[in-house]
């Protein structure tokens, strides 16, 4: 699975990106704004990342400013398709993407792949969850699964996009881990995570599908109970909340954000970039923005990055054909 390859990974990458960056030295001028396009609406996953991110840079005084665009539309091809186009004038952007530019491809959900883009690198890793509301019958997800297990159509799980996509493929991994017929998963699928949790508090679905991050905002407002994540260990943001692996589901699953810039643009100044996200884990500010979101820090960048989702690519293919989302 993907957090095991980030496993593997992790530590090489790292000391990789180290000894890059001590390489650099001040070979490049320093960033000074940053224009960040969001293949989404606000309050999504993305919009978070980007704000979040935006946020950190400006504050810790590693850029001076940051603008936002949220350009949603085509599953995230809408954005993608624009940066593309633009790509001359839009040096200064970076785009915020994660886990669904890798399926959305393979789905052909649009045209184009992280290939028809500058790779900068992943930043952050979020866990996906399952959640209820706070007064629903379920107190545990081996609740949940007791009763998939019993009538699959019986447990209704939401997701804040379409069919195949990756609230729909975490749940059926987490499923087909405990034993059930992922196959006959009843997904309800919902156009952005507001409606999806819309859908749970209406009783149209059971039990929702999302990112760890959006799951605690939800929890803190008091409205959900959170059943588990699909992380490796818990989380120090919710340490209440049980891994599958804990409750004996072996399934595990992260999915990294991070930034792209257009096509064509310079080495030097995706270096920029690059060097300009790492200095910034060292920072308070990020710090706050990371712990308040829950976020693990996976730092990826530049050409380890592209072997990461070429990587990333083959795996989740080969899960989604399992699952018979792809033939």
């Amino acid at each position: 699975m993907i957090s095991k390859l980030l496993a593997r990974k992790k530590s090489t990458l790292l000391a990789a990106a180290i000894a890059s960056t001590l390489c650099m030295g001040n070979a490049y001028a320093e960033v000074d704004e940053i224009h960040f396009l969001i293949p989404g609406g606000a309050g999504g996953g993305w919009d978070g990342t980007a704000r979040g991110v935006g946020e950190a840079l400006t504050k810790s005084g590693l850029i001076e400013s940051a603008s936002y665009e949220n350009l949603s539309g085509g599953g995230g091809g809408k954005a993608i398709a624009s940066l593309i186009e633009k790509a001359d004038q839009s040096h200064d952007t970076l785009m915020v993407n994660s886990t669904p530019i890798v399926i959305r491809s393979l789905t052909k959900v649009f045209p184009q792949s992280f290939r028809d883009l500058t790779p900068v690198a992943a930043v952050i890793g979020d866990y996906g969850a399952f959640v209820v509301p706070k007064d629903s019958k379920y107190q545990t997800f081996k609740d949940v699964v007791a009763d998939f297990q019993e009538d699959p159509r019986s447990v209704a799980i939401a997701g804040g996009s379409a069919r195949g996509s990756m609230d729909h493929l975490v749940a059926a991994m987490a499923f087909k881990a405990a034993g059930g017929d992922a196959r006959k998963l009843k997904y309800v699928a919902y156009d952005a995570g507001g409606k999806a949790m819309a859908g749970i508090l209406s009783g149209d679905a059971q039990v929702l599908s999302t990112g760890f991050s959006e799951a605690i905002a939800l929890a803190e407002a008091g409205e959900v109970r959170i059943l588990a994540i699909t992380g490796d260990t818990r989380s120090v943001t919710a340490p209440e909340v049980p891994t599958l692996q804990e409750l004996g589901y072996d399934a595990s699953f992260v999915n990294w954000r991070g930034f792209f810039g257009a096509p064509g643009l310079p080495d030097a100044e995706a270096d920029e970039y690059a060097a300009a996200l790492e200095k910034m884990y060292a920072t308070e500010e990020w710090a706050t923005v990371r712990d308040r979101n829950g976020w693990t820090e996976i730092f990826v960048p530049r050409k380890d990055f592209v072997s990461f989702l070429e990587a990333q690519e083959v795996s989740v293919g080969n899960l989604m054909r399992e699952l018979g989302f792809l033939r």
